[in-house]
């Protein structure tokens, strides 16, 4: 029954896998989207989470018949469970167009409100399910569209399936070995290798090379290619580290105008900006000498000596800082600007050496903190009693705008602070470091004394425990000797 009737059905599977492939991205974006709406409510407790993502799922469950009657159940609603019932009758073609389109967004609604919340379960049957319910739907409209050339709902059921976990999953090689062995039919191998490479090509392209698994770790900082942990630099992206308050030249101004804008700047390299504010280019100490040495007049516009947009090097800001450090190798520059992907010539950060180094050290703080967590699990580790903890500061909190040195006689033995995580940033934390609003901050801590941390950092009673915050510190609540961290 899941043969393909007509060469002409390739086309359609390779439809069916460009529609797979978007459903996919859509379910890994709607789950992490769920997941970090959840995490944000500090208010609600977190064992209290999943209750609530429960009962979001029993109001689901209970109000799409009554909006949709066609999808009225009996005994229990079609996106509960595996959904394995739904999926038989895909395959059998016993399932209404309309019906199986909408059951597409209502189980990824059900799996957002369940995962996102804490609750347990996986993305497997989940995908299987959207999957079925996709290629049910399209099978549907082709039969209606071409009737006599195309095969039945449940063989683009079948390929649906596979398609959308491979797009989930990037687990191509998974899906056909799978779904071979759900129908041991060699005839439906081919289309399926369409449409699940299709959606694999997509899927990957659309999520930047991560999976439903691998995203986590990503935003983790850890990222992962074949399986593999990639070199450290690979883990922080250019955006995190770049220097932002960048110090420019026009590209009218003189070689006069370059010369005292060097000895005040102390930099050895400008980016050059046009009239309209855009990158046109850059400058270097070293074009400036042969300029002199050239005997050029100081009146040259510092356009004509500097190296041309064209023949620049530049990084994105979504790039890993291994790439933008193995480009800037290939020339031997020591700084390269940050633009953006959509307008290459808008300038948005700079990256210098030291900029490398703080990247590298941000690695390795993510790296370490990653492994103490796993340590802290193991019962027989070398932190046995100690834990990672993670404290989430909000406005009003008694250790905001307090450096960490300002602490120091308040807190608690054995305290270890790891990192601090800010607006999408991770700070290596030193005495200066100032504690804002927004900031998550993880410690290594004993477990005895976790509760005790908490209550210091957070809540209004540890007010009179704290001491006034350091003087030396700038408008935004950060000393002047941590500048580097911006």
């Amino acid at each position: 029954p899941y043969a393909f009737e007509s060469l002409a059905e390739f086309g359609l599977y390779a439809i069916l896998g460009a529609l797979a492939a978007l459903v996919a991205v859509a379910f890994v974006r709607t789950l992490y989207w769920a997941e970090d709406r959840f995490a944000e409510q500090r208010c609600i407790p977190e064992w209290l989470q999943p209750a609530i993502g429960g009962l979001l799922l029993g109001l689901l469950g209970l109000a799409y018949p009554m909006v949709f009657p066609a999808l009225r159940y009996e005994n229990m609603p079609h996106v509960f469970g595996g959904g394995y019932e739904p999926i038989s009758a895909a395959l059998t073609n016993h399932v209404a167009i309309g019906g199986a389109f909408l059951l597409i967004f209502i189980k990824m609604l059900a799996t957002d409100f369940t995962l996102g919340s804490g609750g347990s379960g996986g993305i497997f049957a989940p995908s299987l399910f959207m999957g079925a319910m996709l290629g049910s739907a399209v099978g549907g409209l082709f039969n209606a569209w071409l009737p006599g050339l195309t095969a039945p709902p449940g063989a683009y059921a079948l390929v649906g399936m596979g398609a959308v976990f491979a797009g989930a999953a990037h687990a191509p090689l998974t899906a056909l070995i799978m779904l071979f062995e759900l129908t041991g039919d060699y005839r439906i191998i081919l289309p399926l290798m369409l449409s699940v490479v299709i959606s694999t090509l997509i899927a990957r392209r659309m999520l930047a090379g991560e999976s439903i698994y691998t995203l986590k770790l990503a935003r983790r900082g850890i990222r992962l290619r074949s399986g593999r942990d990639v070199d450290v630099l690979e883990s922080v992206r250019a955006e995190e580290v770049m220097a932002t308050d960048i110090d420019t030249i026009r590209a009218d101004a003189t070689l006069s105008d370059l010369s005292r804008a060097f000895s005040q700047a102390r930099r050895r390299g400008f980016p050059v900006m046009d009239a309209s504010g855009l990158l046109a280019g850059i400058v270097t100490v070293a074009d400036l000498e042969n300029a002199i040495q050239r005997g050029m007049p100081l009146e040259t516009p510092v356009a004509d000596i500097a190296v041309p947009f064209e023949d620049m090097l530049y990084a994105y800001p979504d790039e890993s800082i291994g790439a933008v450090l193995k480009r800037m190798g290939t020339r031997g520059v020591g700084h390269i600007p940050v633009v953006s992907r959509q307008n290459p010539r808008r300038l948005i950060g700079w990256i210098w050496n030291h900029e490398i180094i703080r990247a590298y050290n941000i690695a390795v703080a993510r790296r370490s903190e990653l492994r103490l967590r796993a340590q802290a699990m193991q019962p027989d580790s070398v932190v046995e009693g100690m834990r990672m903890l993670d404290v989430h500061l909000a406005e009003g909190d008694p250790s905001v705008g307090l450096a960490l040195k300002d602490l120091h006689d308040a807190l608690p033995e054995n305290c270890l602070f790891i990192s601090i995580h800010r607006d999408g940033r991770t700070i290596i934390p030193h005495g200066n470091t100032m504690l804002r609003a927004g900031d998550r901050v993880t410690v290594l801590i004993d477990n005895q004394a976790a509760d005790s941390l908490r209550s210091l950092l957070t809540q209004a009673g540890a007010q009179g425990r704290l001491p006034a915050a350091s003087h030396g510190e700038d408008q935004t609540g950060e000393s002047q000797s941590d500048s580097s961290e911006r």
